[in-house]
């Protein structure tokens, strides 16, 4: 897969702003940043890409001190049922959350060249398909966007394929 990532990596201090936010959760919710949870929010963080639970595994084994799977994938799992990532069922993904705790619909930019997803800013919530759902019955459980196409790498790597 290419590395292309959807614009510029974030500042060290949004990334510490982050864990201090989350820390601060956690703690009104008496519940713990353990430091496994807090590893695999700083690898989703640091990357601005989505990355499949395989990735963020191998990437928590470079610290030498790999968690066991199961770990792993509860940390993966506390961090979606708190805000703090979102899960892309599309490509079976996790990116951290760009606006954790804000009342927001996630949607996901997914470049259909080499599948590289990350979170974009949506205008919509999740009351824009509640209403009309409820006139016919119909309960919704979650409401996730994604709009797919070719990122700016990709499009400079075929403009410059095509200047050549």
């Amino acid at each position: 897969m290419k590395p292309y990532q959807f614009g510029p990596h974030p500042a060290e201090s949004a990334v510490s702003a982050r864990f201090a936010r989350a820390e601060h959760f956690f703690e009104g919710k008496r519940k713990r940043l353990t430091p496994i949870r807090r590893r695999v929010l700083e690898t989703l963080s640091v990357r601005r890409s989505a990355m499949s639970a395989s990735k963020i595994l191998d990437q928590l084994k470079t610290d030498g001190k790999a968690p066991h799977t199961q770990v792993a994938y509860r940390a993966r799992e506390f961090l979606v049922e708190f805000g703090f990532a979102h899960k892309n069922e599309h490509l079976n993904t996790y990116v951290a959350c760009t606006r954790p705790h804000a009342h927001h619909t996630p949607a996901f930019r997914i470049c259909r060249m080499y599948d590289e997803a990350t979170e974009a800013p949506s205008p919509a919530s999740g009351d824009t398909m509640q209403r009309p759902a409820q006139e016919t019955g119909f309960v919704v459980a979650a409401t996730i966007l994604k709009a797919v196409g070719i990122c700016p790498g990709c499009l400079d790597d075929a403009g410059s394929k095509r200047n050549t």
